[in-house]
């Protein structure tokens, strides 16, 4: 009997995984080789053949894949819990209604044109893919200002400029490498001539006198500005390291600017971060069903059937591509194996952000010129976004807390214990240390707790080598990771949570694709599907 190319791609992957079957796939003209770019990410035209895709969840990975494979001729049927698309990409505004499990409904109140990014907040210009849908479909992008050396640190009950901070600790750091040298300390390290070069460099980028100590020139701040005529500008005094370091909380704002997709530039679609989820989703609106909850995932043959609404509905398919959430998913009776299983139920933790927004007059950028950028704090807080868009307009959203494990890996579970009104005191009380009497100008509270959040559970996946707080990261992600990058027979799995770029919308989109390199492959040597898909 000839082998055919499924059933070589299936021996292939049964001893190799899925990787070496996309060398395979590529091998055999199955599949485009992972692009320069991963905007460019297509499947074939016409190899769908009218095969049916039913795909679970209408976020990110699901749009993207709904829209591709129907391009390429897939008849595809998408099916979503919520009553929106986006999943966590989700953009609160006026008469928008927050659904919280064990908290009261809220309903935003914000004024017309103003919105919250409730999740996503930003997009690294390194994030090719999505930013390629965005392209594609035209929505305009403006720019998201990350760090920004106005706003202000709240650490050891004192309120300094992110300014002051950097370029002191900056400065102190390089006179205690200077002295080092002065020394010989480091005699027995670095060759001679490259001590001197360094020792000079230090001189410039420290702001150090000749005799090797810090002497802040400006940079870190004034305590008089210059001014005209005879107004001198006086540079602020260095600070000592215990000024400087406070408390180790503080670690991670020193680093925040230099993590990889941390830094500038950072964008945002104008009008708020949904955006893009819906102009992928206006390219495949019929195929979407809303408030379509799954109670079953199942396997009849060599095909898949889901169970979903009231009354067991059904929805039969050739190939499924899931991108449910792992806490969601674990819950979903189907037929699994039991390594599956075990992988969806315990392979990650999820990290539980939590965010607060107010609606205010921009205090912010009429008093201390803080236009975007992040403020940094040690209460439960732990971070304020000023809003990028729309400058000097009357009024805007403040983000008055991200609380997200960033200084305090215990802050997001402890901050969602609170009650709606406990989160909004602590983010009063944040703001009034960052801006003295200014609290009070804050109105129409909203928060959104994402562990707490229906079919989301956590803004994603916390594996061992991803951990945003300081000495976070691990070995690497283990057997139970690649077991969730199988097939379940005709089931794919996609998301945030199976990328290397976790919690981003970028990590969504390429799983999307490598699922979809997957469906392919099991594809290859399938008959073109005649049967309607059930309803």
């Amino acid at each position: 009997m000839a082998l055919t190319r499924r059933a070589l791609l299936e021996q292939v992957g049964a001893v190799g995984g899925a990787g070496a079957m996309y060398l395979t796939m590529e091998a055999l003209g199955l599949a485009i080789p992972t692009p320069a770019g991963a905007e460019n990410f297509k499947v074939p035209p016409g190899s769908g053949k009218g095969r049916s895709v039913v795909i679970l969840g209408a976020g990110i990975a699901g749009l993207v894949s709904a829209y591709e494979l129907q391009k390429a001729g897939y008849r595809v049927t998408v099916l979503e819990a919520r009553d929106r698309i986006g999943g966590r990409a989700w953009t609160l505004r006026g008469g928008d209604r927050i659904v919280q499990t064990g908290r009261p409904d809220q309903v935003a109140s914000f004024s017309p044109g103003l919105y919250f990014n409730c999740g996503p907040a930003r997009i690294p210009s390194t994030h090719r893919a999505i930013l390629g849908y965005a392209r594609r479909f035209g929505v305009q992008l403006e720019t998201f200002v990350n760090v920004n050396r106005n706003a202000g640190w709240d650490f050891g009950g004192r309120v300094q400029p992110e300014r002051r901070m950097v370029n002191d600790m900056r400065g102190s750091l390089s006179e205690l490498l200077a002295k080092a040298i002065d020394r010989h300390a480091l005699d027995q390290d670095i060759p001679k001539e490259e001590l001197e070069h360094v020792r000079e460099f230090l001189g410039f980028y420290g702001q150090l006198n000749d005799k090797g100590v810090y002497t802040p020139g400006g940079s870190s701040g004034y305590s008089v500005e210059g001014g005209g005529y005879n107004q001198a500008p006086v540079a602020l005094p260095p600070q000592s390291f215990h000024e400087l370091m406070p408390s180790r909380a503080i670690a991670l704002p020193y680093a925040f600017e230099h993590i990889w997709d941390m830094q500038s530039t950072m964008l945002q679609p104008v009008g708020g971060m949904d955006r893009i989820a819906h102009a992928i989703y206006d390219q495949v609106k019929p195929t979407v069903r809303l408030k379509t909850v799954i109670s079953g995932i199942r396997r009849t043959g060599n095909r898949v059937r889901i169970e979903h609404g009231p009354g067991k509905q059904i929805t039969e398919a050739d190939f499924c591509i899931c991108t449910i959430p792992l806490p969601v998913l674990a819950r979903i009776p189907s037929d699994f194996s039991p390594a599956k299983k075990d992988a969806i139920s315990t392979a990650a933790a999820y990290l539980h952000s939590v965010k607060v927004g107010f609606e205010a007059p921009r205090f912010w950028e009429a008093d201390d010129n803080i236009f975007g950028g992040l403020a940094w704090t040690e209460k439960l807080n732990e971070n304020v976004i000023y809003p990028s868009d729309r400058y000097g307009s009357a009024r805007g959203v403040l983000v008055a807390a991200y609380a997200a494990g960033w200084t305090n890996q215990d802050n997001p579970d402890r901050f969602a214990g609170l009650s709606h009104e406990e989160r909004f005191n602590i983010c009063r009380q944040s703001i009034e240390a960052l801006h003295p009497g200014r609290s009070k100008l804050m109105s129409k509270p909203v928060t959104v707790a994402w562990g707490l959040t229906p079919y989301s559970e956590g803004v994603g996946a916390l594996w061992p080598d991803f951990d945003p707080r300081p000495g976070g990261g691990g070995p690497g992600r283990g057997p139970k990771y690649a077991e969730l990058l199988e097939p379940e027979g005709p089931i794919v799995f996609a998301g945030e949570h199976l990328s290397y770029q976790p919690t981003w919308q970028e990590g969504a989109a390429l799983s999307a694709h490598d699922a979809m390199k997957l469906l392919m492959a099991m594809a290859a040597d399938q008959p073109a599907a005649v049967k309607a898909q059930g309803g």
